[in-house]
């Protein structure tokens, strides 16, 4: 029977320092061809997480496995066929084309010339399609708004071709209508390509109507649930102070609050 599970681990502890973990006892189960959000306040450990699982960062503590197999016994260049990963803050020359930018997600299976081969290509020319930036393709990179940007980097991750992507405030910058696009856009690409897309997001509103599972970070625990049972749970109810935020269980959204402050 074929394993559904892409990224599992087990009491994992994150962070910086192993005396001052961010969130330990973490337990996921990530499952393939799934949309997966982090959510939490600011400082609650979403990007630590991210960086955690696609190995930026090392694990202070605990088991984390990959398609089955124990991350610390993968390779540098296997990780790179296994999990892109989409940072908010990336650096690189603007002055490339757009074409030439999502030719870097080859790299990983280029020869040492980077010399892409035109099954590369053909890759390449699939991911601009399914972004839908074909039009974008000779632009420079300095050219392109927040939004066109944000889809670029998106058909970087997919020319890598990997099972996973990880991907840290993707709508950030973004107004509302680009970042419920990029939303949909991921959505899409897990339905369409099987692959799983896990993104650490303030748009928690978003997530909820989007996503397959979120997972959530509170007060140094995590926890893993479908947003049903999330707010069934009412895991929600506590997340932010309720002085200006509540979170409306009918439409399964977060509101401002509008009782007068005392």
């Amino acid at each position: 029977m074929e394993n559904l599970t892409l990224i599992e681990t087990n009491q994992l502890s994150i962070g910086y320092s192993p005396t001052q973990p961010i969130a330990k006892d973490i337990s996921l189960q990530i499952e393939k061809a799934s949309l997966v959000a982090i959510i939490g306040v600011n400082g609650s450990g979403k990007s630590t997480l991210l960086k955690s699982l696609s190995g930026i960062l090392p694990i202070l503590q605990g088991d984390f496995f990959l398609n089955g197999k124990a991350f610390k016994d993968f390779t540098n260049t296997e990780l790179a066929g296994l999990i892109s990963l989409v940072l908010t803050k990336q650096h690189f020359s603007k002055n490339l084309s757009v074409v030439e930018f999502i030719s870097l997600g080859r790299h990983p299976y280029t020869n040492w010339l980077g010399m892409t081969s035109r099954a590369d290509k053909i890759i390449i020319a699939k991911a601009i399609k399914q972004v839908g930036v074909e039009h974008l393709k000779t632009k420079k990179c300095d050219e392109l708004s927040d939004g066109q940007l944000q889809k670029v980097m998106i058909a970087r991750a997919l020319a890598q071709n990997t099972p996973a992507i990880l991907m840290d405030e993707p709508t950030s910058h973004l107004d509302m209508y680009h970042k419920a696009q990029v939303l949909h856009l991921l959505k899409n690409i897990t339905q369409e390509t099987q692959k799983t897309i896990v993104f650490a997001t303030h748009e928690i509103n978003l997530a909820l109507q989007l996503c397959d599972q979120i997972i959530l970070i509170h007060d140094e625990k995590v926890i893993q649930q479908s947003p049903d049972e999330l707010v069934e749970n009412k895991a929600l109810l506590n997340l932010f102070p309720k002085d200006l935020i509540v979170f409306d269980e009918s439409s399964r959204s977060f509101r401002i609050s509008t009782k007068k402050q005392t």
